[in-house]
């Protein structure tokens, strides 16, 4: 059973595919950035769509504005403005639904590809993203992050900025005999550890498996506790089938699952408070109908 005094938050879902689902522009190699680029108005009603199903924080579009998504002429020309709309989406709805807006940072080389992270060109790119946001977020949300050391590439850009800087790893889609692990190979441990040094405000895991959550947030409650940390932990995963990791980054639109209906990912949710998440949402493939029915099965305890 959930404890009634603890404070649960709810993210939105997966952009990306309730875009594609909406029937907004949608293709490799620009994913949820062409809706921007062709039809802003699907990200607008997309984000609506997610604060009407009850979600209190919504993150911006900018997962895709990447030179890896735009290429690079696209991003350095294309790029800041685009961010910088995708950021005036999410605060525009968030005004009408009284939520907060949380600022993307994602991965900026390929989702899921820790061997393609440039840390020398990595301070350039995030300026970019941090700039544009920056009038628009409550909150940095730094996701999808398959390495410590991507970790730390944004805390570094992000010094001196008051806001709270949300971490969240990514995970291996299948538990090894030691537990979960971040795509990296490191461990949920040494995440908290990395978390807890570069001064977020809370540690989140998403766009992995629903099954691999629970795990990972009880080795993070465990080291929390191991080191006196009082640190918000949540989970926002994906409904995506299981795929080769070792595929090109981002190559091909993967299949949902079926089996993880709005009760099935809410039974997950259960699952994930009952390990000591207090901060929940959904990730690829996760619509406004997952988050409200999650939001009403966990608010009734």
């Amino acid at each position: 059973m959930i404890p009634v005094d603890k404070k649960l938050t709810f993210l939105d879902g997966g952009m990306g595919r309730q875009l594609l689902k909406m029937g907004a522009p949608f293709r490799q190699p620009e994913w949820s950035a062409l809706a921007l680029m062709e039809a802003p108005d699907f990200v607008r009603q997309a984000h609506r769509q997610f604060a009407a199903a009850g979600s209190d924080i919504l993150t911006s579009n900018s997962y895709a504005v990447v030179p890896f998504h735009l290429g690079e002429s696209r991003f350095k020309t294309l790029g800041p403005g685009l961010v910088r709309l995708s950021g005036q989406l999410a605060r525009e709805v968030a005004g009408e639904f009284q939520c907060q807006v949380a600022g993307s940072l994602p991965p900026l080389f390929g989702s899921y590809r820790p061997d393609l992270f440039r840390e020398d060109e990595a301070q350039a790119v995030l300026q970019v993203l941090i700039e544009a946001l920056d009038p628009s977020v409550d909150i940095w949300l730094a996701e999808t992050l398959s390495s410590i050391a991507e970790a730390r590439a944004v805390a570094k850009s992000l010094e001196g900025d008051r806001r709270p800087l949300w971490i969240s790893f990514t995970l291996e889609d299948r538990l090894t005999s030691s537990g979960p692990r971040l795509r990296s190979g490191e461990t949920v441990p040494m995440g908290v550890r990395s978390a807890a040094e570069l001064g977020a405000a809370a540690l989140l895991f998403n766009c992995s498996p629903p099954e691999v959550m629970a795990s990972a947030l009880e080795q993070a409650g465990d080291e929390m506790r191991r080191l006196d940390l009082q640190l918000p932990i949540g989970a926002y995963a994906n409904a995506f089938q299981n795929h080769d990791d070792k595929s090109p980054a981002n190559s091909a639109i993967h299949d949902i699952r079926h089996d993880l209906d709005p009760p099935a990912y809410s039974a997950c949710a259960k699952e994930w408070c009952d390990s000591g998440a207090t901060i929940l949402g959904g990730c690829c493939g996760v619509g406004p109908e997952h988050i409200e029915a999650m939001r009403a099965t966990l608010e009734k305890g």
